[in-house]
């Protein structure tokens, strides 16, 4: 996956994914919109054989303390990674349990 980087400034992010589709960015989108920080999260695939979203990011009114979105966005990707690690742990147990009967 390739990441570009189209907007960015104080609270708000825009970037490309290449090669993704939706069902990536629907995975990051609600990841990020659980943060309380995040005032909107969405994507956006141009044409729909470019498979290239674009997500959008804004965070909540910005003040010096609070959250920056390239940190929204490494928050909610590691997220997405306990998420899968956490799946796959129980399905292996799931299919080894199936194998066993």
């Amino acid at each position: 996956m390739k990441v570009k980087i189209l907007k960015k400034d104080l609270n708000e992010m825009h970037i490309e994914l290449e090669g993704e589709g939706h069902t990536f960015c629907n995975l990051l989108q609600k990841a990020l919109l659980e943060d309380e920080a995040v005032e909107m999260a969405s994507y956006n695939i141009p044409h729909p054989l470019v498979s290239s979203p674009i997500v959008y990011v804004r965070m909540k009114e910005k003040r010096k303390s609070e959250k920056k979105p390239e940190t929204a966005l490494k928050e909610a990707a590691t997220k997405i990674r306990h998420l899968t690690k956490e799946f796959r742990t129980s399905f292996e147990k799931a299919l080894k349990e199936w194998q066993q009967t």
